[in-house]
């Protein structure tokens, strides 16, 4: 039944496929040959995007290299479309001490480098336009644009690609072709604009490419990353636990990111017990209905505690009195790089 209600999807979506390319290749090619003119702005651009929908691990990838700038004194701040928020237009968020927004009128992903980071931070639709009043107001000499791959109206001096390296190891899959069928934001051939490839494993073990990546990519200086563990942080005390110390005992899994497998995966090979869960679109933007559903799944499952990710967690601090009273805890994991110090380096030399 599910098979031949794909193939009958498939059969409806295909006829939208082909426009959505040709209109995507269009406008790549008044951008390749000038007629579309990327604004350059008074400081150093690292973009940071993908070309699929959700799930490639763009967030931990920015807060990877605006934690690198800030360390080596680069005044850097960091500038999102806000996916998700309640509000429209350019938005300062962040002043690199205090939020100024909340999390409904800003998106999660951008609250969540802001107070990860704690450097000044912005949204807007029109990147050029966001960055100079980004730096207008803060004063900052680099910006990481998050998720900012097909939005070419801004110059940039390092373009990072990133590939979640699942989505490359499913062959001739239905995922790997354009919108509307497929995940693809546009075709594999947009490779070709990228500085820097990083093909993010995640937790999973790292896997040879098949000749056709290899192609695409041959030209491409090519990274890996993947993600440690560190552990279980109390959303009220901030205190950092082990997973160890979660081992058995009965939780509720709560989330809502595009690709929830290596959450959970992490947690089951930790031996965390997540046959209780609540498992949300992407981006859920959480209301006082979704609050009380997950208070009363963790008292009707005896659940000892709330788990749950960082992205999620930001949404659910707005919460804090209504869940005052259960145990909550978000998962922190950092992106870690093999090479790093050449990868390092890359990001490096562009601000230097």
């Amino acid at each position: 039944m599910q098979t031949r209600y794909l193939k009958y999807l498939l059969e409806v979506l295909s006829p939208f496929a082909v426009p959505y390319s040709a209109i995507m290749n269009i406008r790549n090619y008044l951008f390749d040959k000038g007629i579309f003119k990327e604004e350059r702005v008074n400081a150093k651009i690292i973009s940071v995007g993908n070309l699929t929908v959700g799930g490639s691990g763009k967030t931990p990838t920015v807060v990877y290299i605006t934690k690198l700038l800030k360390k080596h004194d680069v005044k850097v701040g960091v500038l999102s479309r806000g996916y998700g928020r309640n509000s429209k237009g350019f938005k300062l968020i962040s002043d690199g001490i205090d939020l100024k927004l909340s999390v409904n009128d800003s998106g999660d992903e951008i609250v969540q480098v802001a107070v990860e980071c704690k450097v000044p931070a912005a949204v807007s639709e029109k990147r050029a336009l966001g960055a100079k009043k980004l730096i207008a107001e803060t004063g900052v000499e680099a910006i990481v644009l998050d998720d900012a791959y097909q939005h070419r109206w801004i110059a940039r001096d390092l373009n990072i690609l990133i590939f979640d390296q699942r989505f490359l190891m499913k062959r001739d899959s239905i995922e790997q072709k354009t919108l509307p069928m497929g995940r693809m934001r546009e075709s594999f051939s947009a490779v070709d604009r990228a500085d820097l490839v990083l093909i993010n494993r995640k937790f999973n073990e790292k896997r040879e490419l098949s000749k056709r990546f290899k192609d695409i990519m041959a030209n491409k200086k090519i990274h890996y990353g993947f993600y440690k563990t560190v552990g279980l942080i109390d959303v009220k005390s901030e205190q950092l636990y082990s997973l160890q110390e979660f081992e058995g005992q009965k939780s509720l899994v709560v989330c809502g990111i595009a690709r929830p497998f290596s959450f959970l995966k992490v947690l089951e090979d930790n031996k965390i017990n997540i046959t209780n869960r609540m498992l949300f679109k992407d981006h859920k933007e959480y209301e006082e209905k979704e609050v009380q559903l997950i208070r009363k799944k963790f008292y009707d499952s005896n659940s000892y505690s709330v788990i749950t990710t960082e992205k999620d967690y930001v949404k659910l601090r707005e919460f804090r009195k209504e869940l005052d009273d259960i145990d909550i805890y978000y998962l922190k994991i950092d992106l870690q790089i093999e090479n790093e110090d050449e990868f390092n380096n890359r990001i490096l030399e562009i601000v230097n």
